[in-house]
């Protein structure tokens, strides 16, 4: 395993919390500005638009 993959291995788990917290936090933002929003919905538009922006950003790999 070179520098790099050791380096990102020891920071997975924070990468993935702070990409939960992302999400999390979007889902709050939405609870407080729209009145009684429909939460199910909210979290697939959230979804979409981070996936979405998971794959641009994964073109520049390809």
């Amino acid at each position: 395993m070179d520098a790099t993959q050791k380096d990102l291995q020891n920071r997975k788990s924070e990468i993935e919390k702070e990409l939960e917290l992302l999400f999390t936090t979007n889902l709050k933002i939405v609870d407080w500005d729209v009145p009684e929003p429909d939460e199910k919905e909210a979290a697939k538009i959230l979804w979409d638009i981070l996936n979405n922006k998971l794959q641009e950003i994964k073109k520049h790999l390809d």
